[in-house]
């Protein structure tokens, strides 16, 4: 998805097969390639013959990403334009090193780019002094042009972001 503020994306397509792995190359990309802090770097499951977690990486100015581009091509990466969804899961945003612990949610909101936190199986919006347990693993999901935060009740009335960030294997017991 294209953030609002940032007009220029690059899609990156990998070998990536799990989010962890997308996850963790497109932090050392981020640090290889010196971006600002104001680009948003997204994960994007791709389902076509080549199933496969490919990336995104937006920036308000062009500048930042055709660099990003042309050290991208030179290493062998296959870019485009544009993103690969309008649902981008985001790993890189402005604040996100700053979304750690536990912090009520307008706390959150006010460290990062995050504009939303919404709660499984309610329709209400939760309350702004509502603990969150972030479990340092903060995945927000693009909607509507927005950056949500799905979470989930967790014990003492806090929340957890919805993404566990060790999941269990499916099958991980047979």
């Amino acid at each position: 998805m294209t953030p609002p503020a940032a007009p220029y994306v690059l899609g990156i397509d990998t070998d990536a097969r799990t989010l962890p792995e997308a996850d963790r190359l497109l932090q050392v990309l981020a640090v290889e390639l010196a971006l600002p802090e104001g680009v948003f770097g997204c994960t994007h499951l791709v389902r076509d013959d080549r199933p496969r977690v490919a990336l995104s990486l937006a920036a308000e100015a062009e500048p930042v990403l055709r660099t990003a581009r042309d050290r991208l091509t030179a290493r062998g990466y296959r870019i485009r334009d544009g993103a690969w969804d309008e649902a981008g899961r985001a790993v890189l945003y402005p604040g996100a090193d700053r979304a750690t612990g536990t912090l009520t949610l307008a706390e959150l909101l006010a460290r990062c780019a995050i504009d939303r936190v919404t709660v499984l199986g309610t329709p209400e919006e939760p309350s702004p002094d509502t603990l969150l347990d972030t479990r340092d693993h903060v995945r927000p999901h693009w909607q509507d042009g927005r950056l949500v935060l799905a979470a989930m009740p967790a014990a003492g009335g806090t929340l957890v972001p919805f993404e566990d960030p060790a999941p269990t294997p499916c099958c991980a017991d047979h």
